[in-house]
C-alpha cells in the first residue's frame, strides 16, 4: 500500500508539473460588449475590474482552460445615467449579483492560431453554455521579462434575455443580441 501511495503521489507531481499557468496582464486586456441602440447605432461598454487565468499543459494550447471573473459594479459605458441603469435590478442587479464568470469546458484548435472555446457563462446567477472564436498570437518572449507571453482575442454573440439582463426592455430599444469581445495578454508564470 505504501508503494502505491508513493507511486500515485509521484505521478500526480509529474502531471501537475506539466501544467503551465499564465497570468493576465490587466494593463493590456479588456472585457467588453457591444449592443445596438434603437436599432440604429452601436453602444460599447466594458468592465473595469476583472481577472482571468489560463492553464495549459500543451504547447499548442489545445488543452487550455480559461477562467474569468468580472465585477458587475465596474461596468462602464461612458455614460453615467446609462451605467446607473445597467447596475440596477433590471439589468445586472449588482447589489445581488456582484460578479459574472466564465469557465471553459473545451478548447479546440481549428487551424493555425484559430480555436473554438466552449464554456459556461454565468450572469445574474444564470449559467448558459457559449461558444467563442479565439485567436492566439505567440507565444513569444516578453520584451521586459523575456518570459513567454501570448495575446488572446475571444469573440461571440449572446442573447441578453437568456441571462435576464434587461428582460423587460423591448428589442426596439436595445438589441437582444450582445457581442462580447475579450482581449488579453497572458504571461507565463
Amino acid at each position: 500500500m505504501k508503494k502505491v501511495s508513493i507511486s500515485l503521489f509521484a505521478a500526480m507531481i509529474s502531471v501537475s508539473s506539466f501544467a503551465q499557468s499564465w497570468s493576465l496582464d490587466k494593463g493590456h486586456s479588456k472585457i467588453g460588449f457591444t449592443v445596438t441602440h434603437h436599432m440604429i447605432s452601436e453602444v460599447d461598454g466594458y468592465f473595469k475590474t476583472f481577472n482571468a487565468k489560463l492553464t495549459s499543459a500543451k504547447d499548442d494550447f489545445s488543452d487550455a482552460v480559461f477562467e474569468l471573473t468580472a465585477e458587475t459594479s465596474s461596468i462602464n459605458s461612458e455614460n453615467e445615467m446609462r451605467d446607473k441603469d445597467l447596475k440596477g435590478a433590471g439589468f445586472f442587479d449588482v447589489e445581488k449579483f456582484t460578479t459574472l464568470t466564465f469557465k471553459s469546458t473545451s478548447f479546440k484548435k481549428v487551424e493555425g492560431n484559430k480555436y473554438i472555446l466552449n464554456g459556461d457563462l454565468t450572469i445574474k446567477g444564470v449559467s448558459k453554455p457559449i461558444t467563442m472564436e479565439v485567436t492566439i498570437v505567440g507565444p513569444q518572449p516578453h520584451p521586459r521579462t523575456n518570459k513567454p507571453a501570448i495575446g488572446v482575442k475571444a469573440t461571440c454573440t449572446i442573447n441578453r434575455k437568456d441571462f435576464g439582463v434587461g428582460a423587460n426592455l423591448p428589442e426596439l430599444m436595445v438589441s437582444n443580441e450582445v457581442q462580447l469581445r475579450a482581449t488579453g495578454e497572458f504571461n507565463k508564470d
